[in-house]
């Protein structure tokens, strides 16, 4: 498991192809990887990968299988890449941010950043899918970072993230410009929800469910709008 409080910037240093698995090399910052050993878990950009090999102090071999290439950004590292990196939480660790998996959901593109004075928004698309479990104040892992989401709007397909200095000092986000592609994890209590109702309404409502979401739209209201947790 892992917090969403990211701990240092890596670096790619390596990556090669051998029978369908592609490995990579990380330098990470001094002091990062006291204590790791192999089969340890690394959060890279919000996947969970596995130690394979220690190489120095500072330097870490990974393996990662087709699958996860297809689902999330590793396919895209190259030599000098830089990416957000966080250590398997240790048992009755403070948690910062919200619990993490490290398993990718979907990737999703960044559609406009805009940077005013100390304030800093990212404003990332959304497949119609994945919006039912998109809220405002709702937490979403974004490159393995927790962050709460401030506005949404579903009909348009996008949700808007803001940063405040330290988070942009610790992680890669100001490298994230328009055009890039992010790991999204979904929050797993509000997925649990919103699918828990989405069940139980189809259950009981059958064929009417639909027509029931129609009048609901015309209204500008969903059934996912219905199951989000009402704010204390």
């Amino acid at each position: 498991m892992f917090t969403g409080i990211v701990q240092a910037i890596a670096i790619i240093t390596q990556v090669s192809d051998e029978q369908g698995i592609r490995t990579f090399e990380i330098q990470f910052p001094t002091g990062f990887c006291q204590g790791v050993e192999v089969g340890a878990s690394v959060a890279i950009d919000g996947v969970c990968l596995t130690v394979t090999d220690i190489l120095s102090s500072e330097i870490l071999r990974f393996d990662v299988m087709i699958k996860s290439l297809q689902i999330t950004t590793l396919n895209t590292f190259t030599l000098g890449s830089r990416v957000n990196a966080e250590r398997a939480a240790k048992d009755g660790a403070e948690i910062g941010g919200h619990p993490l998996s490290g398993h990718v959901d979907f990737k999703a593109m960044v559609l406009d950043v805009s940077h005013i004075e100390e304030n800093y928004r990212i404003r990332i698309g959304i497949d119609d899918h994945w919006k039912r479990y998109i809220f405002p104040k709702g937490y979403i892992a974004i490159n393995g970072a927790s962050l709460t989401i401030s506005d949404v709007d579903k009909k348009a397909g996008w949700f808007d993230v803001w940063l405040i200095p330290e988070t942009r000092r610790m992680t890669t986000f100001e490298d994230q410009q328009s055009g890039a592609v992010l790991n999204i994890e979904i929050e797993r209590s509000t997925q649990v929800l919103v699918d828990t109702v989405r069940d139980t309404l189809e259950e009981n409502l059958g064929k009417w469910l639909p027509a029931i979401e129609a009048l609901l739209e015309q209204s500008g209201v969903s059934l996912h709008d219905l199951a989000k947790p009402k704010s204390k």
